[in-house]
């Protein structure tokens, strides 16, 4: 029982620390899909799961929600990390990236900062969805994620748009409980999983859309002409991205590995890697890497930077800032002050 319970944990640390790298992966691999179809169709299935699958398992982790105290802690844990980094984040473009302006807008999320608000609503919209059907409550949550996209003033304004449209990823997540997980890891699922995983990556180099339609972030009149064919395209793009989620989800391990504990330290790695990325973005090697247009050698980059993002030493500067507390350098200091005795 015990083992069975360790190897369950284990499992959703695992997924989260390959889910971080697919993250890391598809902001590095942005940069070379405009020239290259076989990456761009890389970018394109990475993305159609990889935060989908974020969002659904912190879904399953929002349990909670209804418990004196719970609303305070995700403010404090997702809210003031997120205008921290807000602010930091209009300093670096205006410095690093030379701005015009210093633009400091809390209400409008810099690039990848729109995930802390809108799990911050997600776990708020639990109140409301409880008080319904289960059924109910997802066919709505989806009724709203396809209608958002006919509001012209629905973008990345406080989130929005993204809000709408991966609720139902977080909800159906919530819904799920540890069974669920341990039937989707068995060995035919597994192997179905694969096939499926296989034939969609595929099918994808004769499939011609827009990529950022996989964002969820824009109204469908940045698509073109608006009509009810919009929200079927966004319903089959639910269907493909809730199959690919669970597909991705059934290969993870469930045994604890060497990088497990990596896995609770994704929130580090989500917030911190922007700034190396976008740097990377602006620097000489984006253009030594696109001579070798490498698929693995890009792979490779974004472990190495997800490996050292989640090391003590990264946790231990900036945990100040994105937990606002300091264990970690308190342990520093007194084991210092201990070798220091014991000298």
């Amino acid at each position: 029982m015990g083992d069975t319970v360790k190897n369950r944990e284990s499992y959703f640390d695992n997924a989260k620390f390959i889910l971080i790298i697919l993250v890391v992966f598809g902001h590095v691999i942005r940069s070379f899909i405009d020239d290259n179809e076989f990456m761009l169709n890389v970018y394109k299935f990475v993305y159609t799961f990889h935060m989908p699958a974020f969002i659904l398992i912190s879904g399953f982790f929002a349990k909670g929600y209804n418990k004196k105290g719970y609303v305070q802690k995700i403010f404090k844990k997702l809210i003031i990390p997120y205008l921290i980094f807000q602010g930091i984040y209009s300093v670096y473009y205006f410095l690093v990236e030379s701005e015009s302006a210093l633009a400091v807008n809390p209400l409008d999320p810099h690039w990848s900062l729109w995930f802390l608000m809108s799990l911050f609503f997600w776990n708020l919209f639990l109140f409301a969805y409880t008080k319904l059907d289960k059924r109910a409550a997802i066919l709505v949550a989806i009724a709203l994620g396809v209608g958002i996209g006919y509001v012209d003033s629905a973008s990345n304004y406080l989130s929005v748009s993204r809000t709408f449209v991966f609720f139902p990823l977080f909800l159906v997540g919530f819904y799920l409980d540890k069974s669920h997980f341990k039937r989707l890891t068995g060995v035919k699922v597994r192997l179905a999983s694969i096939s499926m995983l296989m034939a969609v990556f595929a099918a994808y180099f004769f499939m011609d859309f827009d990529y950022e339609w996989l964002f969820g972030s824009k109204p469908y009149s940045q698509f073109g002409g608006v009509g009810m064919e919009d929200g079927v395209i966004r319903l089959g793009f639910y269907t493909l991205t809730f199959v690919l989620t669970f597909s991705f989800l059934s290969l993870i391990p469930k045994s604890r590995f060497f990088f497990t504990h990596w896995g609770t330290r994704t929130f580090y790695v989500y917030l911190l890697h922007g700034f190396i990325v976008r740097s990377f973005r602006n620097s000489e090697a984006l253009e030594w890497l696109k001579d070798y247009q490498s698929v693995t050698l890009i792979v490779l980059l974004s472990v190495l930077l997800t490996f050292i993002l989640s090391t003590n030493a990264v946790k231990t500067v900036t945990q100040p800032i994105i937990e606002l507390k300091a264990t970690n350098l308190r342990k520093f200091f007194k084991n210092r002050e201990e070798k220091v005795q014991y000298r």
